[in-house]
């Protein structure tokens, strides 16, 4: 171990502030030395262990991570892949953020490296997936297409996705990245959408809540993790009506059917019903479960596109075993609307979120809704 390197593992913990370490990485990797960057990450974690890690020790591997995955060039995309692949270092979570992390500044052809070199199988189905959302075809990229189109990695969960983007999927919000940090949209609320009145005395068809804790589940699963890692809460409820609604019916209906979410909503509590685009719905859902609410990191864009595609799923009400072209089909064969209000169940900070889809004969409306604060 050189000197400079030795020095920094043994004095590291007695730091207050590891900005210096930090700027020693940066150029490091400026002067075309990447190699000392990911080797300086496996002395850490060689010397300090996966776990009980002192925050130093955290921090510095988490510059030393987003440095080499953020830097342009092929030689940085292997050291970072090293990196990332060494014992005390390599896990799933790590897998998942990498992928993103890397797929946000690297060309395919670069990245190509990951599916011939150091890297686990799940940083490499991430990896797939991360590209395919900033509209790769990775079962046509040269390098890659052999690995993204192999039968061996099939029953892999994010294999159940298609490799280009669909529609519905278009105008995803991705997050943008740099060795210091990360910034994304959250597109929440439905102001986005044309919003629709509502009548007073509606009348509303009879119906019956058909809600199973499955359906529960399956639709919220993509902000599953504003309640499991936040402050969240999640409301999911399907009702099945004796006779269709339409357009001009579902503004009244949705405060009728005795939403928690929306108690107290009334001629003194603002209800806005807004109709909204099925692209619309997904990018809410996907920006949800890729970036996670007011605590926690979410499961970054593989696996939030597969939570996303699983929530519209489900909203939607199709079998279980749908393919992936089979539930686009119906989630663009339905009506979906989103709603807001101002009552004490949303927090009104900036995780809110509210969704219904009817479904092509009228008959069945599935309501989403969700929110969280810090």
């Amino acid at each position: 171990m050189a000197d400079q390197m030795r020095k920094i593992v043994a004095e590291l913990p007695d730091l207050t502030d590891v900005s210096g370490v930090c700027a020693v990485m940066d150029e490091r990797v400026a002067q075309g030395d990447a190699a000392f960057v990911a080797d300086l990450g496996i002395a850490l974690a060689g010397t300090y262990g996966a776990s009980g890690q002192p925050w130093q020790c955290r921090s510095a591997l988490d510059h030393a991570v987003r440095l080499l995955a953020v830097s342009t060039g092929r030689e940085n995309v292997t050291q970072a892949l090293r990196l990332f692949s060494s014992a005390g270092i390599s896990s799933r979570k790590l897998d998942r953020h990498a992928a993103s992390l890397l797929a946000s500044s690297h060309e395919a052809a670069d990245l190509a490296a990951a599916f011939t070199g150091h890297a686990s199988e799940e940083l490499r189905a991430c990896l797939v997936h991360e590209l395919v959302l900033r509209g790769v075809a990775a079962g046509e990229a040269p390098g890659i297409a052999a690995w993204a189109t192999s039968p061996h990695w099939r029953y892999h969960p994010l294999a159940w996705m298609p490799l280009t983007l669909s529609g519905m999927e278009e105008g995803a919000d991705l997050p943008s990245y740099s060795a210091y940090g990360s910034g994304h949209a959250m597109p929440y609320g439905p102001s986005q959408g044309r919003e629709l009145a509502r009548t007073a005395d509606a009348g509303v068809p009879s119906a019956q809540e058909t809600t199973t804790e499955a359906d529960v589940r399956a639709m919220g699963r993509a902000v599953a993790s504003w309640a499991e890692e936040s402050n969240g809460r999640i409301e999911a409820r399907v009702f099945q009506f004796a006779a269709p609604l339409n357009a001009e019916t579902v503004p009244g209906v949705i405060p009728a059917l005795g939403l928690e979410c929306l108690r107290g909503a009334g001629r003194k509590t603002r209800l806005s019903v807004a109709s909204c685009p099925p692209a619309q719905a997904w990018r809410v859902l996907f920006a949800a479960a890729s970036t996670g609410g007011a605590y926690g990191s979410g499961s970054y864009g593989a696996y939030g596109r597969l939570a996303a595609w699983k929530s519209v799923a489900a909203l939607t009400g199709g079998p279980e075993d749908s393919n992936a072209a089979e539930v686009e089909a119906r989630v663009m064969a339905c009506d979906w609307y989103a709603f807001d209000a101002d009552t004490k169940w949303f927090e009104q900070v900036a995780w809110d979120i509210g969704l219904a889809t009817l479904s092509p004969d009228g008959r069945r409306l599935a309501v989403l809704a969700a929110t969280d604060t810090d």
